[in-house]
């Protein structure tokens, strides 16, 4: 499978998920601003390590890593021995993502394209990689549509709860943008929501996950690994953590 070689038809470009990413200020320092210091590190850590063991065996796989960035997931997937091909809206971060698969000598294929329209055959790949993107896209429910209708097997996303201190975050986001400011104003999902919209398109929820209660905001502001983990671990004990963890992440199979 090959990357295409022309972007798909996209949603309204003013919108601010093709904008802000189309900036190469914001494409150079997303890596460092998403996985940097030690917990940035450990989010990465704790992403590739539910990849691998929810699309096991990686090495026989066919995936398809959408709204890919600067290639992160792809490049683990890749590094585990999985064909992946990367899509995502922005050139910019694109760029990016093929300088650092030079750079680690993988062979991801990147393209340009939209998540709500994939230029993709139905059941193309094995599974289909969707992480930190509903919360930015126009139609989050066509893009679950989307990523089902090329999956042959497994779909897994992530998005921040509606039930969550992320809420609060992005009400206030969106306040901010209503009044002229520069924000990115992301949307919260019920899980409840992000179920129906699978089984709509003949996906099951196999398995739901919620990481943090407090934002990781604060965690990373802290930079404390050790602080993180036993404080998100007091909070799991006495339940916070499954009423009011975010971002959630599911895995949804055919």
């Amino acid at each position: 499978m090959t990357a295409p070689t022309k972007p798909a038809a996209s949603g309204d470009r003013t919108h601010y998920s093709y904008q802000h990413y189309a900036d190469p200020a914001v494409a150079d320092g997303f890596d460092a601003l998403r996985f940097g210091g030690p917990i940035g590190r450990y989010l990465l850590e704790s992403q590739e390590t539910l990849l691998t063991e929810m699309l096991a065996p990686v090495g026989a796989r066919v995936i398809l890593d959408v709204g890919t960035g600067t290639g992160r997931a792809a490049l683990g997937l890749a590094a585990a021995g999985a064909r992946v091909v990367g899509l995502d809206a922005s050139a910019e971060m694109l760029r990016v993502a093929r300088r650092r698969a030079a750079d680690a000598g993988l062979p991801p294929a990147f393209g340009v394209a939209d998540a709500q329209h994939l230029p993709l055959a139905a059941g193309a790949v094995d599974a289909a990689v969707c992480l930190r993107v509903l919360m930015h896209v126009i139609d989050w429910r066509q893009t679950i549509g989307e990523l089902c209708r090329v999956a042959r097997w497994r779909v897994i996303v992530d998005f921040p709860a509606a039930m969550s201190v992320a809420a609060l975050e992005s009400r206030g986001r969106r306040i901010g943008a209503a009044m002229g400011r520069r924000t990115e104003p992301y949307r919260v999902i019920a899980e409840r929501d992000a179920i129906a919209a699978f089984a709509a398109h003949g996906f099951r929820v196999i398995q739901t996950s919620r990481q943090f209660v407090l934002p990781i905001a604060l965690h990373k502001k802290i930079g404390r690994l050790g602080f993180t983990q036993a404080t998100e671990r007091a909070l799991a004990t006495v339940g916070l953590q499954r009423l009011l963890g975010s971002p959630v992440t599911m895995v949804a199979e055919r």
